[in-house]
């Protein structure tokens, strides 16, 4: 018996280890994957915070052009700690890539002891296989984003929630607060774990046989004590986003991140998020096993916090309709599904526990099979589609001077400007924020004169916009008329803007 435990310890253990690693391939690549604009933010917050003092309530943002940038976010500690290692060690993208799989790293242990103490060991090892390699979380745990450190936390702190009802000990309460305080505070869907948390609690107060119910003898158990839990976990939150939204109705580009994102949507944009959740965020053959596992899963006890969680997850979707065209927004739903996928393992195991042949080159044909679809979604994510806009940045940071505003048709990706270690304005604009490409050679005009007016020295085009030079006719020959074409090759032009006085 020992020996098949240790054999099973050995093999999370090799799970664990696998999975950070392979997260360490090619730690260091740029910003240029599919979600290349929100890690530029990110990275250019970090950068500012570095070369503009660490005043740390107030990020900047590099797409302000001839004003400061300063924009409400979640609380920037990611970036300002990033830019500290900054300080010490220089900028480097595996810098910020770390932080998540830091985070991710941390997760695992007690993912695994959280599901361990519903459903038992052998479900806490698939569901751990299933989290660590599910494509989208492979994506974002390596990415500089607040997403993966946000989740983690949220994880961690359910553990320690679930420790506080068992063993009513105040230290593992404080903990979960705490940890679910930081996870709110870092990315604000993040409240979507109060869902499990409300339902554990309920349990709690309904269940004499509770090992909490019978230390309190029949009476309620200590639940005044939430009121200090949901103080630590809502008021920092309250006052940070409070003073996020003032930072964006003060300063321009006056932008909130996430905000716009409430929105309910038509029935066919649900329809592709769900064919990308059930196929490039966590593959058909993950949805499929969450799918039988949702069925089977119930029996356990306490397996109702996952019901919870899931039905709030899938509330959010529906309401922040809008919010959820980025994948990461759907993130907790990996390891929702892992877990169910673990329960539909350990059902399937204990039927067939009499065959192990059979159950062994099951287990191999199926890691086999998952290992092989999670690689096959997940290079897609890895796909270099910003690189033309990080040749373009680049040039820029060697040929332009330090003090140029450039106007860059980006489609609204900061990539050119944090490579350029430029300011400027997205093109077309609106308050600063990419407004869709024009409508006329009217719009394009009207809206290259404004910037000009506030100090814009150069406008630049990458591949993805060239097209408009031979589209917007009239807007072309006012260029023409307005600019000096300083460089051209197939992968970017550069224009320097005429000053009003020549």
């Amino acid at each position: 018996m020992r020996t098949e435990s240790n054999l099973r310890t050995g093999l999370v253990i090799a799970i664990a280890g696998i999975a950070i690693a392979v997260r360490l391939i090619d730690i260091n690549q740029p910003f240029i994957d599919e979600w290349s604009w929100r890690q530029s933010d990110v990275a250019a917050i970090a950068r500012n915070y570095l070369h503009n003092g660490f005043h740390f309530a107030y990020p900047q943002i590099d797409w302000a052009g001839d004003q400061p940038g300063y924009v409400g976010t979640e609380l920037p500690i990611l970036p300002y700690t990033v830019a500290i290692c900054y300080k010490i060690a220089g900028v480097h993208e595996w810098i910020g890539r770390s932080q998540s799989v830091i985070f991710f790293a941390a997760s695992l242990p007690f993912f695994f002891l959280l599901v361990r103490q519903i459903f038992g060991l052998t479900a806490a090892a698939w569901a751990l296989f299933f989290y660590s390699f599910a494509p989208l979380n492979l994506m974002a745990s390596r990415c500089f984003m607040p997403d993966v450190p946000s989740l983690s936390l949220a994880i961690i702190g359910l553990y320690f929630f679930l420790r506080w009802i068992d063993r009513d000990e105040t230290k593992f309460l404080v903990v979960s607060a705490v940890l679910i305080s930081l996870s709110v505070l870092i990315k604000l869907p993040s409240l979507l774990i109060c869902a499990p948390i409300a339902y554990v609690t309920v349990a709690a107060v309904c269940d004499r046989r509770s090992i909490l119910w019978k230390k309190c003898d029949g009476r309620r158990p200590p639940l005044q004590r939430l009121v200090f839990f949901a103080t630590i976990v809502i008021l920092p939150s309250a006052l940070w986003y409070w003073h996020a939204h003032e930072t964006a109705e003060k300063f321009y580009p006056h932008h909130l991140f996430g905000a716009g994102g409430i929105r309910l949507m038509r029935a066919n944009w649900y329809w592709k998020i769900a064919k990308e959740t059930l196929t490039s965020s966590l593959t058909p053959l993950l949805a499929a096993l969450a799918g039988f596992g949702f069925f089977v899963a119930r029996a356990a006890r306490r397996a109702r916090l996952f019901y919870a969680w899931l039905a709030a997850m899938v509330l959010f979707v529906i309401v922040v309709g809008y919010g959820n065209r980025h994948p990461w927004y759907r993130l907790p739903l990996v390891p929702i599904a892992s877990i169910f996928a673990g329960a539909a393992c350990t059902w399937i195991s204990e039927r067939f526990a009499a065959r192990q042949m059979v159950l062994r080159t099951s287990a191999i044909a199926l890691i086999v099979l998952f290992g092989g679809l999670s690689y096959n979604y997940a290079r897609a994510f890895y796909r270099e589609s910003a690189a033309d806009l990080r040749s373009l940045g680049l040039e820029l940071n060697r040929t332009m001077p330090v003090k140029s505003l450039i106007i860059a048709a980006d489609y609204g990706d900061p990539t050119v400007f944090y490579y350029a270690e430029r300011k400027g304005w997205h093109f077309l604009e609106r308050d600063g924020i990419y407004n869709g490409h024009p409508t006329s050679s009217s719009d394009a005009i009207a809206d290259l004169q404004a910037l000009k007016g506030r100090g814009a020295t150069h406008l630049v085009f990458y591949p993805g916009t060239l097209w408009w030079l031979d589209y917007y006719k009239e807007f072309a020959q006012h260029l023409n008329k307005t600019a000096k074409l300083m460089r051209k090759t197939s992968e970017f032009e550069i224009f320097q803007l005429y000053s009003p006085k020549e």
